[in-house]
């Protein structure tokens, strides 16, 4: 199969995040260096195959852009290459499958496979794009850690890197002004940063999606806190999570996007609600994008690497529609139907969350 392999494309789908570039890198230097093939570059995802917006990728292309962070090909969030809206005649608008534009415009550059990197949203459209004419791998990205079938996600150490970082620089203010800091981090329905962040940055209280809290175990909690001398604070929340019986806070939507809901300000709201609680005073901090900026670390940087090389061999040894994971420290990959759709979420009985509690952090439950 090696030898009919002679033209790829890579691609970036979804939100952008620390890593990207060097799975481009990976993926382009292995095709050139080992194969001695083609590489397309495919700018801004699903929406730069539709509008044939692809340009040639060399060695220079992809040299010294491994520490570097967002993506040299852009990216795009909103585009759904299988419901897709246009305008009709009358000027509503309405979706149409783009599959075959898709196809033309890859068959036009005489591409013979695309690997995907992206989140579930991305891998969810490659599956529905995936068939018999084209060879197509997925490499998991996103900063929260939630693409079904790998361990880990390359982005989310960064991500939690710099969520951990800005948790130590507020604490400082906590301790000085005695007060509650409420600091809402990313991950949508999936609790990873806000688990991973809230730990390393010794938070008191994490609350994540996968464990519905209770205002009152919180504020319970903070009281006691205040009994024993400790004079400030520091709450993580994941974006995702909610009271019990509650719903989740949406900050708004975006029509037409695969994934229309934004969330955000769950923050603001439990400050709010602890302030008239307990009255004491309570800040919010929401860290947002800058959580998906800025230099990956060494360890995502490896990782990236790591996934982009073994994209380009399963492309190579003649697999199609499969996803790049990483499970139990190695790298392997399953099919990409299987992924699609699903969210990898915190299980419960976790031993992270046991470490936790057994330190006395509050999950509000």
């Amino acid at each position: 199969m090696a030898h009919k392999i002679k033209t790829i494309a890579v691609m970036t789908g979804g939100g952008d995040c620390p890593g990207l570039n060097a799975v481009i890198r990976a993926v382009t230097k292995t095709a050139i260096n080992k194969y001695g093939i083609k590489v397309w570059g495919i700018e801004d995802g699903f929406l730069g195959i539709i509008e044939n917006r692809l340009r040639p990728l060399s060695y220079k292309d992809v040299s010294h852009i491994l520490e570097v962070g967002g993506t040299i090909l852009g990216s795009n969030n909103t585009t759904n290459p299988t419901k897709y809206p246009v305008k009709n005649k009358i000027g509503e608008v309405v979706f149409k499958d783009m599959s075959k534009e898709c196809y033309r415009t890859l068959r036009q550059k005489k591409i013979d496979a695309l690997i995907c990197i992206g989140g579930d949203g991305t891998m969810t459209s490659a599956a529905k794009l995936a068939g018999k004419e084209l060879a197509i791998i997925g490499v998991p990205k996103t900063i929260d850690n939630d693409l079904w079938g790998t361990d880990f996600t390359f982005g989310f150490n960064t991500a939690v890197a710099t969520a951990t970082d800005a948790i130590d620089k507020l604490r400082t203010t906590a301790s000085a002004h005695h007060r509650i800091m409420v600091v809402e981090v990313m991950g949508r329905y999936a609790g990873w940063i806000a688990l991973y962040a809230g730990i390393a940055g010794g938070s008191d209280v994490i609350l994540i999606p996968e464990i519905p809290y209770k205002l009152d175990k919180v504020c319970d909690f903070i009281k006691q806190r205040n009994k024993w001398g400790k004079t400030y604070t520091i709450i993580t929340v994941a974006e995702g999570a909610k009271e019990v019986g509650g719903e989740m806070v949406v900050r708004r939507t975006v029509a037409y996007s695969p994934e229309a809901i934004r969330l955000g300000g769950i923050a603001d709201k439990l400050a709010g609600q602890i302030e008239m609680t307990l009255g004491l005073e309570a800040r919010s901090v929401t860290l947002g994008y800058v959580q998906r900026g800025g230099r990956p670390t060494a360890h995502d940087r490896v990782l990236a690497t790591s996934f982009g090389h073994a994209a380009l061999e399963l492309v190579m040894s003649g697999q199609k529609n499969r996803l790049v994971v990483l499970k139990n420290n190695k790298i392997s990959s399953v099919p990409l139907s299987q992924v699609a759709g699903k969210v990898r979420n915190v299980p419960v009985d976790s031993s992270l969350i046991l470490a936790a509690r057994e330190v006395n952090t509050c999950f509000g439950d």
